[in-house]
């Protein structure tokens, strides 16, 4: 019952930040126009904020989820040390995901003519705000 009562208040919080998290990940894609998704979730898959289609956030998420398991496993057992970011490149563009924060990460889509150096730089330091910004809101949660 305590467990469910916290999860239930992370929630909360979370939904909260959705609109600051949006901001950020509209700001993104304003400074990276070749950017064709953006989004924010949660470590396990819960999807935080999204700029990108409603149809395809649940299941990019969970997606996220899982790749971001098996690339922590990756670094961690060639001694790369934690996560820092993912990047995928298919036939028609780039997928990358970036550590946000304890508990959150931060996925891209992007045109395969993306400047890739551009890419990394400025999802770094969005990584970083919008960790920030979960980091914050589940730390007001636990407060008593």
């Amino acid at each position: 019952m305590i467990r469910a009562r916290r999860q239930r208040a992370e929630r909360r919080q979370l939904v909260a930040t959705e609109a600051d998290l949006l901001d950020e990940l509209r700001g993104l894609r304003a400074r990276l126009p070749h950017l064709t998704g953006a989004l924010a979730a949660s470590t396990d898959g819960l999807v935080l904020a999204r700029d990108t289609a409603p149809e395809t956030a649940e299941s990019l998420a969970a997606l996220t989820a899982a790749a971001l398991g098996v690339a922590r496993q990756l670094t961690e057992t060639t001694g790369q040390g934690a996560f820092q970011e993912l990047l995928v490149r298919g036939e028609h563009g780039y997928v990358a995901t970036y550590a946000a924060g304890a508990s959150a990460v931060l996925t891209l889509l992007a045109l395969p003519r993306t400047n890739v150096g551009r890419l990394h730089l400025e999802a770094r330091r969005a990584g970083v705000r919008i960790g920030a910004l979960v980091d914050s809101a589940l730390n007001r949660s636990e407060a008593p």
